[in-house]
């Protein structure tokens, strides 16, 4: 208690201002007995950081002190205000005249009512301003950062004042400085006081992930990445001695990953710089190492203490990404950068983008068409038919156009099923049920390599290459199955399989065959062992597999089309829309990733579904009888081709480009004429 103003501090309560590095400063002045002043207490803010707001007659308070001046409130003839903005700058007025703030710009007079208070905006009365929520402050800091990596620092530094956030906390600002600069032991004990703070309540956001390592080791992997930098420049300095020190002193005695110490250790024999940067696959010394180092060290680093490197735009590129996920249509490789698309509407891709037009109609065929397959490469299409030919069709890349090839003869049965193989040089073809024989062409000379037969009561209908190119297994529903190689040789066989198709899995060992008893086993010609994968109620007619070796596309007669998980042995979708009875009808998977599948019908039509979803998205018709096979070009996504009992074969593509506003257009119709 001052004993000539009667001014009363509470020495219980402290008081404090809610930025860290806001010092204050105050001082009391006796009374003016000539002017009749109550005591005033004077504030002087040495920077611009956020603080309360008081009035010496108590009417302003902070949240845990309260200040009062008996002698001023009583007779309500001094105050004193200080007004503490949301952008730092505080500005202090004192019996109503304007004090000047800490940025240079004076403040206007306060009015006596005590509820209110100046400012520093041309008179105007001070807004509370509105407290920002968790999603908004993040919102700042991200465009914060990315305004950063633009270069607009000034930029930077008005927002993050006027919106009183801050960008990383003061702690990670000098760890990056110093890592950018290079000042390694700075850096090292920066550590201490980011460790500290990846678990403090002054952090700007508290973590709650207890999944995540202890903060002990997050610290050790960062002090490792650290000295290993600080090593390697060393070295490519020429400072063989100081570097050795820090491999010895510094970091063996971590105990941390002792494997990479012994190949840090190798490179002291690296005899000049060209040298260390090629075995060490390093950038060397400078900016562009040590800003790879920092993308690394962020990682252990909670995103409340330093943001993780190009966060916004991270996000928007998942955004793209699940966007293009969820369309329907979308059957491209764009590139997976932001440039490629605009951020201003949302993703969507015209269906007549899509494989839905008919583009050419191939009429070269006499009877039905039981089988079309595009090669590995994509660059030809072979058909078979009824008429007992193979037809090997060139497809134009350019202006995905075919023209005819080669016509290969002498299938006394017709061709039912065809085989590239992984190089695209040869071709196997299989005939119906009756069909004891199987042809190998060589597709660039059109001879046949092959004729293979084991007995006349065979019947080899199905065939699968193995991935080396030299074997392949066929079989039939009489209960042949055989392994062979390229010049017809019985290599291995297996008694008592019907088998309806065949496919040889990526492992070269695994061979998966459908059979009558409605169910797909796999087949280890090695240890000749057997498994069941896929267990269906009806028979399988045909079957296919993806690329990657993890789902089956099923035709099931009267069912339709399955798709099932080989790994989890799970069905996974039933396709609807198609027609499927007993007759023999090859599905596929196809475009970009293979997103979709398309399957003939019996009512003539070709669907196409999105993987996803079991309902169809087109429907192309054109085709006058059952439509037996489709094929997906597997390079070219917008590229499909369908074989019919009509005896065509039918290039499905995208519509022809007519203007701008029609290309971008939706066509929502689900089926059209050819």
């Amino acid at each position: 208690k001052c004993s000539k103003c009667s001014f009363r501090i509470n020495s219980a309560v402290c008081f404090f201002v809610l930025r860290a590095e806001l010092r204050l400063s105050f001082t009391l002045t006796p009374p003016n007995t000539d002017s009749g002043a109550g005591g005033a207490l004077q504030f002087a803010a040495a920077s611009g950081s956020v603080g309360p707001t008081l009035t010496a007659n108590g009417g302003g308070q902070d949240r845990d002190s309260e200040l009062s001046c008996r002698n001023g409130t009583q007779n309500g003839e001094s105050s004193s205000t200080v007004a503490a903005h949301s952008n730092g700058l505080i500005s202090v007025t004192n019996n109503g005249n304007a004090v000047s703030n800490n940025n240079g710009v004076a403040a206007q007079p306060a009015s006596n009512n005590n509820n209110s208070s100046s400012a520093a905006d041309g008179g105007s009365g001070v807004k509370k301003k509105k407290r920002l929520s968790q999603s908004e402050e993040d919102v700042i800091r991200l465009i914060g950062q990315h305004l950063n990596d633009l270069g607009l620092n000034q930029t930077v530094d008005l927002l993050m004042q006027e919106s009183g956030c801050r960008l990383e906390h003061p702690s990670a600002t000098k760890f990056r400085n110093h890592v950018i600069e290079g000042e390694w032991d700075k850096a090292e004990s920066d550590l201490n006081e980011l460790k500290a703070l990846m678990h403090s309540p002054s952090a700007i956001v508290v973590s709650t992930d207890h999944s995540k390592p202890d903060t002990l080791l997050h610290n050790m992997r960062m002090k490792f990445l650290l000295l290993q930098q600080k090593y390697l420049e060393y070295l490519e300095d020429g400072k063989v001695l100081e570097a050795l020190q820090v491999l010895r002193a510094e970091l063996t005695p971590l105990k941390y990953n002792t494997e990479r110490i012994h190949i840090l250790s190798g490179y002291l024999m690296c005899s000049h710089a060209e040298d260390l940067r090629a075995k060490a696959e390093w950038e060397g010394k400078g900016t562009a190492s040590r800003t790879k180092l920092l993308d690394k060290l962020q990682t252990y680093l909670p995103p409340s203490v330093m943001l993780p490197p190009r966060r916004l735009q991270t996000l928007l590129k998942q955004a793209v990404e699940l966007q293009r996920e969820r369309c329907l249509y979308h059957n491209t490789k764009l590139d997976s950068g932001l440039d490629s698309v605009s951020l201003l509407l949302d993703h969507s891709c015209s269906r007549k983008q899509f494989p839905c037009y008919t583009q050419q109609i191939l009429t070269e065929h006499c009877n039905e068409v039981w089988f079309c397959k595009f090669s590995n490469d994509g660059t030809k299409l072979a058909t078979g038919s009824k008429d007992t030919t193979v037809i090997v069709w060139q497809v134009d890349m350019d202006i995905q156009q075919l023209k005819l090839m080669k016509t290969l003869e002498g299938h006394a049965y017709g061709v039912s099923y065809l085989a590239w193989s992984p190089d695209d040089a040869y071709l196997i073809a299989c005939g119906p049920d009756d069909c004891s024989e199987l042809w190998l062409w060589n597709v660039q000379t059109g001879e046949l390599r092959t004729k293979m037969s084991q007995s006349h009561e065979d019947s080899l209908t199905s065939v699968a290459w193995n991935p080396d190119g030299k074997r392949f297994v066929t079989g039939g529903q009489r209960g042949q199955f055989y392994q062979c190689d390229l010049d017809g040789n019985l290599l291995d066989s297996w008694e008592g399989v019907r088998v309806q198709c065949l496919w040889c899995l990526s492992d070269g060992r695994t061979v998966l065959a459908s059979d009558t008893h409605q169910r797909i086993r796999g087949y280890n010609f090695e240890d000749l062992t057997d498994r069941n994968i896929v267990q269906e109620d009806h028979p399988i007619m045909s079957f296919t597999v993806s690329k990657n070796g993890r789902l089956a596309l099923l035709n099931v007669a009267t069912q339709g089309v399955h798709l099932w998980d080989l790994q989890d042995r799970v069905l996974v979708r039933k396709y609807q829309g198609v027609t499927q009875g007993f007759y023999t009808i090859h599905s596929c998977f196809g475009g970009h990733n293979e997103d979709f599948i398309a399957s003939g019908s019996e009512d003539h039509k070709v669907y196409i579904w999105h993987r996803r979803s079991e309902l169809p998205i087109a429907e192309l018709t054109g085709h006058t009888r059952t439509v037996n096979c489709v094929s997906w070009n597997p390079v070219v996504p917008g590229l499909l081709a369908s074989a019919s009992d009509d005896g065509t074969i039918r290039i499905w593509g995208p519509a022809p480009f007519l203007d701008v506003q029609d290309a971008e257009g939706l066509n929502e119709c689900c089926s059209m004429d050819s």
